[in-house]
């Protein structure tokens, strides 16, 4: 009886994980594109030396 309760608990935890794993994704990002680049561009004149 025991062996057979932990069997099914294994085989549960397996089993969701593995529809976790290679189940649809569940993000909820928003679909918002490519975003611009607004920062300054690297000026290696204008670096700091160390």
């Amino acid at each position: 009886m025991a062996f057979s309760r932990m069997l099914a608990t294994v085989t549960q935890y397996i089993s969701e994980a593995f529809i976790r794993i290679f189940g649809p994704n569940d993000d909820a990002y928003p679909n918002i594109g490519v975003q611009p680049f607004t920062g300054e561009p690297y000026n290696e004149r204008a670096a700091d030396t160390w």
